[in-house]
């Protein structure tokens, strides 16, 4: 690859990230806004209704609890707001007792983090329990402290969080529709630029296409984590049950999408390995121009929330020509592209909702 090869990939990296910043911050920034009030709230709290001169612990508690992401299931925002509590208690009263220094380390990380498990089996409230209890020890309270007003901040702290939470019930589908729009976006670009690469024949152009692709990883990453957890939210929260379909279908989406990104990569990789000039790869660039606009149809879909009937019809089409014996007969490099496609092809079929069996049997018989 080139230096101008090099800078241009460079710049679709950057470009790429600056895209998938802009999206976490636009999915990130009611959810913070949330927390951040709660957080004054919660010092409001703990200076004018307990008197105390430095609440610290009551925003520290509420933005523990809540966070930055929209996914705020009533059980984990319970389960932070014990465990913050529960290890601001027990560092309280170890200070209290027999003050702060190594041993005293020791002795309340672990009664904190057993206590944690005997109450119950999650894991943050036993690691919340577990840092608290370490962050009291290592901060030993000023002389006009009480050896309980700490602990009682983070009981305001944590049931401010909880108020929030139950108030601003949020639509767990919300969050894996918008990644989904997103990283099937990054899927159609990635697409539209192997579609150049084959049509011109440059090898710069297809490692592009393979920098892209590889760029893309952390939004189709993004969106499988945010549909499997939205996928358990509902399974436990009778409030959001309703959706549980949708959102296992987001879910199985999700991994189809990473599956045809990767064979996607393996067609610029195979593409790249082509000598140019020597084969005609143009019908094959159109199959992937074809399938890059069915793919943003898809995106706007997904991301809409509504049935992609549309990128459905053209997906099969496109299926229906994906035919090594028609596109490429006779040159087996270029018969290869196509069959190495066929695969991205079935899987962004089934994203958009068609059975494993009618995705399938809409390809050609070999």
């Amino acid at each position: 690859m080139g230096p101008d090869a090099e800078r241009r990939s460079r710049r679709l990296v950057v470009r790429a990230r600056v895209r998938q910043g802009t999206s976490r911050v636009k999915a990130a920034f009611w959810p913070v806004l949330q927390a951040s009030l709660a957080a004054v709230l919660a010092y409001l709290v703990g200076h004018f209704v307990l008197g105390h001169e430095y609440p610290f612990f009551a925003p520290v508690a509420a933005w523990v609890c809540l966070g930055f992401t929209a996914d705020r299931q009533l059980r984990k925002v319970a389960e932070l707001g014990v465990g913050v509590a529960l290890g601001v208690l027990l560092g309280d009263l170890v200070v209290h007792w027999i003050g702060s220094g190594w041993w005293q380390v020791g002795i309340v990380l672990a009664t904190a983090v057993l206590i944690a498990r005997f109450i119950d089996r999650g894991v943050m409230l036993a690691t919340q329990a577990g840092v608290q209890s370490l962050v009291i020890v290592g901060l030993p309270p000023g002389g006009t402290t009480g050896p309980l007003d700490r602990w009682t901040d983070a009981l305001v702290g944590g049931a401010v969080a909880l108020l929030v939470a139950v108030l601003t019930p949020g639509d767990p589908r919300r969050r894996p529709r918008s990644a989904g729009g997103d990283a099937l976006t990054e899927v159609g670009r990635t697409l539209e630029r192997l579609a150049t690469g084959l049509r011109s024949g440059d090898p710069d152009d297809l490692a592009s296409a393979l920098v892209r692709g590889r760029a893309s990883e952390p939004a189709l990453e993004e969106w499988r984590a945010a549909a499997t957890s939205a996928h358990d939210l509902s399974r436990v929260n009778a409030v959001t049950r309703r959706y549980r379909f949708e959102l296992r279908s987001l879910e199985r989406a999700a991994t189809l999408a990473e599956r045809a990104m990767r064979s996607i990569r393996v067609t610029a990789r195979r593409a790249a390995a082509i000598p140019p000039g020597e084969h005609d790869l143009a019908p094959v660039a159109d199959l992937v121009e074809r399938l890059a606009t069915a793919t943003h149809v898809l995106a706007e879909a997904i991301a809409a929330g509504v049935d992609p009937v549309v990128a459905r019809s053209m997906l099969g089409e496109i299926a229906r020509d994906t035919d090594p014996h028609v596109v490429g007969a006779g040159d087996w490099p270029v018969q290869s592209l196509v069959m190495i496609l066929r695969s991205p092809v079935v899987d962004l079929l089934e994203t958009a909702g068609a059975t494993s069996d009618d995705a399938r049997a809409a390809l050609p018989q070999l």
